[in-house]
């Protein structure tokens, strides 16, 4: 498909909010004036998203890429995370000006408009350098597929986990022979740790942090959960809402009991009331270098499976390639090949908490020897992941929209029942909703792979 016929106003409201819209330029895209480095012979202009300890890794594995193909200069960039970062992708792709290769959170990929916006991977390109499909878990792999091409190549999945320390474990009897948590199979046996785990709490510390009026969090964890018990949201064809109010009740009641019981704090600072000694907090993977730089005596599991099935929310980061109108020849097969080789060096990756998505680098020794990675890489088996619909996605409009609703009922200000109507009520008016990528709706869209 040609270029899109975007309106820059659109765009903007499509991909994070007219907010953004004073602020936006187009420094980082580079005019592809300035000089090769000495040797190269192909340029690869990159954006990505990645700050802190996920930044440091990840010119780490560029340098090594460069150190091992000095023919290709490759040309990064750091753009804000959220959604003035989607938002200049957005418009450098309607604008020929988009980048040789970029990053996005897989679940916004279906809304940013795959074919006008996005370009295909060559499969070839890809098995040349050593990725093919058979790498991949493959309900990950499949995620990436829009009517039956890849758009986006995974790198990592990266969970919400239930951290917990162990030396506060092991004064209230929770730790088992192994060492590592109890396991927890019912939400009566949570609460029972709980309990017995607040009795080795130190004074003026929580048991649990859950991030209560966090819209994000609370909207990850009530994912993770309502996965739990075999909740859908919409139809495969995406024209009708299936959304099971019963068991979102019973997921929201959940979540509530924590603060109702007085196992966390609403708007306590969760990660460090963890450092200083709280037995507990649900945190992302992210957390991992945090955690370990205190010199913790911790470890983490997936989120509890108090409903039975092992599901915890999971996200990724994957390669795209954004849409340029005559993208080909060697600057393509380039981004072809520094793709292929972050995905497949991602021990690096690892070390910041994610689980590398090219499974033959959870087989290796090096990762292995990871903890508390190695007590968690299990969760990319039963992943817990939004809708596959164009307003879901990290920082997407569901979350958006139904992360405060959630926040709702576990802080106390709406009665989960009613909670979970509303929910409903706003996943119908969503799925009706056309996106502003291509004024198309969910089931218009061509988004079931």
């Amino acid at each position: 498909m040609g270029r899109p016929d975007l309106s820059r106003r659109r765009l903007l409201a499509a991909a994070g909010g007219l907010t953004v819209a004073g602020s936006f330029g187009f420094a980082a895209l580079g005019t592809g004036a300035d000089a090769l480095a000495s040797g190269a012979d192909t340029r690869v202009r990159y954006w990505n998203l990645f700050s802190g300890g996920d930044g440091y890794n990840m010119i780490a594995m560029l340098d090594a890429f460069r150190a091992d193909n000095p023919g290709i200069d490759v040309k990064d960039s750091t753009l804000q995370w959220g959604s003035p970062f989607y938002t200049k992708l957005a418009m450098a792709a309607a604008g020929n000006r988009a980048p040789d290769l970029g990053v996005m959170h897989m679940g916004r990929v279906t809304g940013f408009s795959p074919g006008r916006l996005l370009d295909p991977w060559d499969m070839r390109l890809l098995a040349k350098y050593g990725v093919r499909e058979a790498d991949f878990t493959p309900a990950l792999w499949k995620r990436g597929v829009i009517d039956g091409k890849l758009y986006a190549l995974p790198l990592d999945i990266h969970v919400q986990l239930c951290f917990y320390r162990k030396d506060v474990l092991k004064k209230a009897g929770l730790l088992g022979a192994d060492g590592r948590m109890v396991p927890v199979t019912s939400t009566d046996e949570w609460f029972d740790v709980l309990k017995e785990a607040k009795k080795a709490t130190k004074k003026g510390l929580q048991t649990l942090g859950v991030h209560a009026n966090d819209q994000n969090f609370m909207w990850w964890f009530f994912v993770a959960f309502y996965t739990q018990l075999g909740g859908t949201y919409f139809n495969d064809a995406a024209t009708e809402v299936t959304f099971d109010t019963d068991k979102a009740t019973e997921v929201l009641e959940f979540l509530r009991r924590h603060v109702t019981d007085g196992y966390s704090t609403a708007g306590a600072a969760d990660g460090e009331q963890f450092i200083n000694g709280a037995p507990f907090t649900w945190e992302g993977n992210w957390s991992v270098p945090v955690f370990s730089g205190a010199e913790l005596d911790y470890g983490a599991t997936p989120l509890p499976p108090v409903f039975g099935e092992q599901a915890t929310h999971a996200e990724s980061h994957s390669f795209v390639l954004p849409h340029q109108s005559e993208r080909g020849g060697a600057t393509n097969e380039a981004a072809h090949r520094l793709a292929a080789y972050v995905v497949q060096h991602a021990q690096q990756w690892a070390a910041g908490g994610h689980i590398p998505a090219y499974t033959p680098t959870l087989s290796t020794a090096a990762y292995k020897k990871l903890s508390p990675q190695n007590e968690y890489a299990s969760a990319m088996d039963h992943q817990a992941t939004e809708p596959k619909v164009w307003f879901a996605g990290s920082t997407g409009i569901l979350a958006q929209r139904v992360g405060p609703i959630v926040v709702s009922s576990t802080m106390g200000s709406a009665k989960p029942d009613a909670t979970a109507r509303r929910m409903k009520g706003m996943l119908t008016e969503l799925l009706a909703s056309k996106n502003p990528m291509d004024g198309r709706t969910a089931a218009q869209g061509g988004a079931v792979a």
